[in-house]
């Protein structure tokens, strides 16, 4: 009797350390990728002091509001769309690279080197303002070292989540887990508004010094995987439905369904060797989800980095607002991000259908988008309705496939066993969002010269693009789930 009951405290006490490290893990990723989107805000809220002014009825545009050489000229929107290319392409480039070197080195090591040199790119770029810096080749090679650093976040942070986290819940859990990159942006947002009244440089120092901060906390506390924490020694348990071994922690037994979420992902520990780019490449659903993001992330990246721009050169209620509210404004757009990402986790986990609740998204976010371009300069209340609307539309998908989506299809059924593989696929998957990420920005600093509504038209296609590659896997889910009697209504009808 006693010994059963020394059993079950040590299992007890195993269940809490590992529910502690977990939590550890969870919270310390977060913190990281939500630095990392702090530190890329400042280039978007800044622009209203570096463009050309607004024009606005009696009042001229001169001193400090004649905005900073190179940008303040006629072609200054297209500069400004230039140093975001220069930024996303690198950041595009490094990530397929990012991927391919996770799978081989320390992830730890690996994400503080790239948060410990976006601090110091972040903080470079700032000091142009009291260096009194005009040249676009500085802000553009700045951009570049500045994109290649912060490329080494999202592998390392999903591939961390993915060993620690099973596939049970885990669109749920990673809805709100990527709240980080709405929160990264609203602190950004805040931070980078603020100090514009001091001075722009300190937009990006104050997020640069906190990322730096962080990356140190990383650095000392991130434990990258269950067998870093003595979790190593599990027992094998073989799924009723499969020949192949599933692992989950020590005297599972103890815990209840409620408790699933402890499970480390199912795949057995004989093979952790890293899968090959073009490998990944071939994987299903990897290439869809991968175009998908394409243009998901190309309207997201739109409004992450000229929205402050938008709002601040568009007459709300027929006034036109500072350059700080138009920056703090900007925020409830990530607002209705973080309840979109957490709802599309939440019924993509339900109906056990990712692409489904993906492209329902994503046709939603179509006529959200219509109704903020044509109604939202009524009324501030109308802006900021319409804007949380379209920011919870255009980030739940973005959010999904980053997160949940990118963790499933890079621990599926045919690379089971190789537990190195989740960074690749991640880096493949973002990787080409990111390209569409360079693209959006780039096109509005030269569309937005032309009109708003080109603008808003651009991003409406981009978004009824990224639902067309989603329409196979939304068909298969809906047949694969119609033969096994999964949608509630055939449950009702059974019943």
């Amino acid at each position: 009797m006693e010994a059963k009951s020394k059993t079950q405290d040590q299992s007890s006490s195993r269940h809490k350390s590992f529910l502690h490290c977990q939590i550890s893990v969870f919270l310390l990723t977060f913190l990281a990728y939500a630095s990392f989107h702090a530190s890329r805000k400042p280039p978007s809220i800044v622009k209203s002091v570096l463009g050309p002014e607004v024009a606005e009825p009696g009042r001229d545009a001169s001193g400090e509001d004649a905005g900073w050489a190179p940008f303040n000229g006629a072609q200054g929107t297209h500069r400004l769309g230039e140093i975001d290319l220069a930024f996303l392409s690198a950041y595009s480039v490094g990530m397929y690279f990012a991927g391919h070197v996770g799978d081989r080195v320390d992830l730890r090591s690996f994400l503080a080197f790239g948060m410990l040199g976006t601090a110091v790119s972040t903080v470079v770029f700032g000091l142009a303002f009291w260096l009194k810096i005009h040249r676009l080749a500085f802000f553009l090679m700045v951009q570049i070292v500045s994109g290649m650093f912060q490329s080494t976040g999202w592998p390392c942070v999903v591939s961390v989540v993915g060993n620690w986290f099973g596939k049970s819940k885990r669109g749920l859990i990673m809805g709100f887990w990527n709240s980080h990159t709405s929160f990264g942006n609203i602190l950004g947002s805040v931070v980078a508004s603020s100090a514009l009244e001091i001075g722009w440089g300190w937009s990006f120092v104050f997020p640069g010094i906190l990322i730096g901060l962080v990356g140190l906390l990383v650095f000392k506390y991130l434990i990258v995987a269950p067998e870093a924490a003595g979790f190593e020694l599990m027992e094998v348990e073989l799924n009723p439905q499969s020949d192949v071994p599933e692992t989950t922690p020590l005297h599972k037994e103890e815990e209840d369904e409620e408790n699933v979420l402890l499970q480390v992902d199912d795949r057995p520990t004989e093979s952790t060797g890293a899968i090959g780019f073009l490998d990944a490449w071939r994987l299903p659903g990897v290439a869809s989800y991968a175009f998908c993001l394409f243009f998901s992330k190309l309207v997201a990246y739109t409004f992450l980095y000229w929205l402050p721009f938008y709002i601040r050169h568009t007459a709300v209620a027929g006034a036109y607002l500072s350059r700080r509210t138009a920056g703090l404004l900007s925020s409830v757009f990530d607002l209705g991000g973080v309840v979109g990402g957490i709802l599309a986790g939440y019924i993509s986990d339900a109906i056990e259908a990712r692409g489904i609740t993906s492209i329902a998204f994503l046709l939603f976010s179509v006529p959200a988008l219509i109704l903020y371009r044509i109604y939202g300069s009524i009324s501030t209340s109308a802006n900021v309705g319409l804007m949380f609307l379209s920011g919870l539309f255009v980030n739940g998908p973005y959010s999904l496939i980053t997160t949940a989506v990118a963790a499933d299809l890079g621990t599926q059924s045919l690379i089971r066993g190789n537990s190195r593989a989740l960074a690749t696929v991640t880096a493949i998957i973002d990787g080409t969002g990111s390209v569409g990420a360079a693209l959006g920005p780039l096109l509005t600093g030269y569309i937005s010269s032309k009109g708003w509504n080109s603008v808003f038209a651009m991003l409406i296609v981009a978004s009824v693009f990224a639902s067309l590659f989603l329409v196979n896997i939304a068909k298969a889910e809906i047949m694969s789930k119609l033969n096994e009697g999964k949608w509630f209504w055939q449950r009702i009808n059974s019943g």
